[in-house]
């Protein structure tokens, strides 16, 4: 008899990544496939961000770090805080992290306990509950409304509220791009607190908005756990970098975590950081480009068939309604895949209840490439 496996891996998989190997696949055979799965940014990290990793490679001894991140890259996230919300944050309570994934992990670990409950929205990003289920930690999924625009409202969370420990809000959301307002952040907050409920709040869009302006957890709540990353408005996605922002009271919890499980985030990745704070007029236009791309999607999608979608106010993503074209979004991906040559993300990914009705695109591409999806997609019989 074979050694036995641990249940942890026994947990959902990241279905896009999935998808990204077959589409990645047929593109290695030679077919020209049309990328709308993953939420990667079709630019380059920063010019200045290339410059500095260079420089470090050159000049710097590229050994381990303190395990919370360069002092510098700390005193510079919390600048950050003051120069775009106007909030306050010390340098000593921000926790530079390899990616939000590696984020995710260390405040999970830090503010929950085997079988607490934790509160999260769908749809939503799968790996919160895959996450917290190999933990051993329970996630809450709150199954949200299209009037409430997919996001948790107390009203939504009020029967629950005496059994969680923790909730999970994402603004902007992954898949739907919709965002929390400074009344609703507000009126979240409280109630969290009101509850003795933790308040994680999931800020890695910020910056990649089209009609008002992100709101940091952290303008209302100082015991929440906010966590952010440079991969998607900083577009370095491999450099593996993220950070947290977290209590006072938990961040030796953190730190001891963050030396056992990690050491020190990417050294290179850190030094590079620095500058990225400095590129903001690029990383502007970066937007603009997403924008474009946002406008040739929600005016051309309904024209071929995808006419139920979400606002999609901040991020990269479009969730498309397909339940008029199918019930099985899965097979329906996989048949655009196949047939159309267009990569996309089935629901399931993001509500394990309703997903089957529903299909993200991913629009952090080319403008070429979104023209060149919505012809496949208008010669395409489903």
């Amino acid at each position: 008899m074979p050694p036995k496996l641990s249940t942890r891996g026994r947990i959902d998989p990241f279905i896009v990544m999935d998808v990204m190997r077959e589409a990645n696949a047929l593109a290695a055979s030679g077919e020209d496939i049309i990328h709308l799965e993953v939420g990667q940014p079709g630019t380059p990290a920063p010019v200045r961000v290339r410059e500095a990793a260079i420089s470090a490679v050159r000049d710097e001894q590229l050994g381990y770090t303190d395990s919370l991140g360069i002092p510098a890259l700390r005193e510079r996230i919390a600048t950050h805080y003051d120069e775009m919300y106007g909030v306050s944050v010390a340098p000593e309570r921000v926790v530079v992290t390899t990616g939000s994934s590696g984020g995710f992990l260390l405040a999970f670990l830090a503010a929950f306990d085997v079988d607490d409950r934790v509160a999260l929205a769908a749809p939503g990003y799968p790996a919160y509950r895959n996450i917290l289920s190999a933990l051993g930690v329970a996630p809450v999924v709150v199954e949200t409304r299209t009037e409430d625009r997919f996001q948790p409202t107390p009203r939504i969370l009020a029967a629950d509220a005496g059994e969680l420990q923790g909730l999970i809000v994402a603004s902007p959301s992954n898949p739907t791009g919709t965002m929390v307002g400074e009344k609703e952040m507000q009126a979240l907050t409280s109630f969290a607190a009101r509850h003795s409920i933790r308040f994680i709040s999931d800020e890695i869009y910020h910056g990649i908005t089209y009609s008002h302006d992100s709101v940091t957890a952290l303008a209302f709540d100082e015991e929440a756990i906010v966590i952010n990353s440079f991969s998607k408005y900083f577009s370095m996605t491999g450099w593996r970098l993220g950070w947290l922002v977290v209590p006072e009271s938990m961040m030796r919890s953190v730190e001891c975590l963050a030396q056992n499980l990690f050491i020190s985030p990417p050294t290179l990745s850190q030094y590079a950081a620095l500058a990225a704070f400095d590129s903001h007029h690029e990383l502007r236009e970066n937007v603009a480009k997403y924008a474009r791309n946002r406008k040739i999607l929600l005016s051309e999608l309904p024209n071929v068939g995808f006419d139920r979608l979400a606002p999609a106010d901040g991020a990269f993503y479009v969730y498309a309604d397909v339940t008029q074209l199918t019930n099985d979004s899965a097979d329906f991906c996989r048949r655009m895949l196949a047939e159309a040559r267009v990569a996309t993300t089935s629901g399931l990914d993001f509500d394990p209840y309703r997903g089957n009705g529903y299909v993200r695109f991913s629009f952090a591409g080319t403008e070429e490439h979104m023209r060149q999806a919505i012809d496949r997609l208008g010669a395409w019989r489903p």
